[in-house]
């Protein structure tokens, strides 16, 4: 299969860039800053990420909120211009087809912004799901995407924009802002635990975006990070990754996210299977490594040589100094400060159950 290229495939490669693939994309894994410095401009600084690889799609009718409703676990029926609002979308066994944001622009008109790997199973999964008054427009290859993170970053924005041009709420955005002379949707939001926007923009006009953002944040030392950073970060921040803490097979309600799920609507795809299940017996944990050993996902958990569960993601995070790893276990081991084993490559690393997030701003 042929890779696709972010608009910024260029930049990338001029910044020192080491390329992989990633959700069917050449992505870069990290600069020659490395993994830990990227990570820690984010938590002290800023950091710039490519993330146009994600999806967008224009969903508008006057029928849309009852479809977002039944598609999505959260609830739509009342949102502001401008607001973002994050749910899992269920498939009809209560599994999780992705997890995504949807932005209402104005009226009857959202903007959804879907996981890269799963962009065409999410469109397809969308239109054939939805009914009456909706039209459903994937837009993604128009866009570019660029995030800008860290507790620096709005007096970087500053130096482009106006101060009316920067949303002041988490999850809200701003659409037609200037930033720099380029067209924006500038949204505060981001996957790495600090504050930060994410700026969307035509295709055509990403590299011009990237190369305005890095000029004026010399000052504050930003520098463009890759996607190592990118995960060691919302790994910190206890957030999940599909294909990791959710996937097909993987309810909201299993993952943790039981706050998006909505369970007093009227109806949504999978919310039947969601309550016929229960009770999940299993739950998503923190664990923190107090033997000698680095975490990793797919690894299997122990308590007392009986097997409870496994990771699905874990490293040693930077910020907070130690190895952790996100797990699924059985629930009545999670209870915090519960002692278990992690078999590491074949040697039994001692961990135990911490609360999530691992850090918080």
């Amino acid at each position: 299969m042929e890779l696709k290229r972010t608009p910024l495939y260029e930049a990338h490669l001029r910044c020192g860039g080491k390329m992989v693939e990633f959700g069917g994309f050449e992505m870069p894994v990290q600069y020659k800053t490395g993994v830990i410095r990227e990570h820690m401009a984010v938590r002290t600084a800023c950091g710039l990420f490519d993330v146009s690889h994600m999806g967008e799609v224009i969903m508008q009718g006057p029928d849309t909120v009852s479809n977002l409703n039944r598609l999505l676990t959260n609830d739509y029926t009342v949102m502001k211009d401008g607001q973002a609002r994050y749910s899992p979308m269920c498939n009809e066994q209560g599994g999780t087809v992705d997890d995504l944001i949807v932005y209402r622009i104005t009226g009857d008109r959202y903007f959804v912004v879907v996981n890269a790997s799963n962009r065409e199973k999410d469109v397809n999964w969308i239109k054939a799901h939805v009914s009456g008054k909706t039209t459903v427009e994937d837009v993604s290859d128009s866009f570019g995407q660029i995030a800008i993170q860290g507790p620096l970053a709005e007096r970087i924005l500053l130096k482009l924009t106006a101060a009316e041009n920067i949303p002041k709420g988490n999850y809200t955005a701003l659409w037609d802002r200037s930033v720099g002379g380029v067209n924006c949707i500038v949204s505060r939001t981001g996957y790495t635990g600090s504050d930060g926007f994410e700026l969307y923009t035509p295709a055509e006009d990403t590299e011009k975006l990237w190369d305005l953002l890095l000029e004026a944040g010399k000052e504050e030392e930003l520098i463009p990070c890759g996607l190592g950073a990118r995960d060691t970060l919302r790994l910190e921040a206890g957030m999940p990754l599909y294909g990791h803490e959710l996937s097909d097979t993987i309810s909201p309600l299993t993952a943790g996210l039981g706050y998006f799920v909505k369970m007093d609507k009227e109806d949504f795809i999978g919310k039947a299977a969601i309550e016929a299940a229960g009770t999940p017996a299993q739950c998503r944990v923190g664990l923190k490594a107090v033997g000698r050993g680095i975490m990793r996902e797919h690894q299997d958990i122990y308590v007392n040589g009986i097997k409870i569960g496994r990771t699905t993601s874990g490293t040693h995070c930077p910020y907070i100094g130690y190895p952790a790893a996100m797990a699924i276990i059985d629930r009545e081991h999670s209870a915090i400060g519960t002692a278990v084993q992690v078999d590491v490559r074949g040697r039994m690393v001692d961990a135990e159950v911490v609360k999530l997030p691992f850090y918080k701003k």
